[in-house]
């Protein structure tokens, strides 16, 4: 059981994201609460964005996983961001993160910039969807 990214006829492949992304049926919504660069004792790891990136949607992956999903669960990823060209001049780097921690799944995906998030220090939060089995016995 495993999302499946729909495809339009006759647009572009999209790169580094998924245009839509269905739902098995019978699968289980969890939606995850925005995360940042916190570790278990919320306490911001990093001032680096490249660190505060991974330790966000290491955080994301930890959520899914609680859950009992796996980061391949999941449908949609909203970023936000302080600084739009930090995550641009970065981009590479953030891609790698992106195949160490998730894979070559790609959710549907927004970036967002935004004047500034909540904690004080924190660059990025990564809000997300994900679509998890049933589990045994359900």
């Amino acid at each position: 059981m495993s999302v499946e990214s729909i495809v339009v006829e006759g647009w572009k492949a999209p790169r580094g994201y998924a245009n839509g992304v269905l739902a098995p049926a019978g699968s289980r919504m969890l939606a995850v609460a925005g995360q940042i660069a916190w570790d278990a004792e919320q306490r911001l790891i990093s001032a680096d964005f490249a660190a505060q990136f991974r330790q966000a949607l290491a955080n994301v992956v930890a959520v899914v996983r609680a859950a009992g999903g796996e980061p391949t669960d999941l449908m949609s990823l909203t970023i936000y961001v302080v600084d739009k060209q930090a995550y641009m001049a970065r981009v590479k780097e953030l891609g790698a993160i992106w195949k160490e921690l998730i894979g070559r799944h790609y959710p549907a995906m927004a970036l967002v910039e935004v004047a500034d998030l909540l904690e004080e220090g924190a660059q990025v939060e990564i809000q997300a969807l994900a679509a998890i089995a049933p589990r045994a016995g359900s």
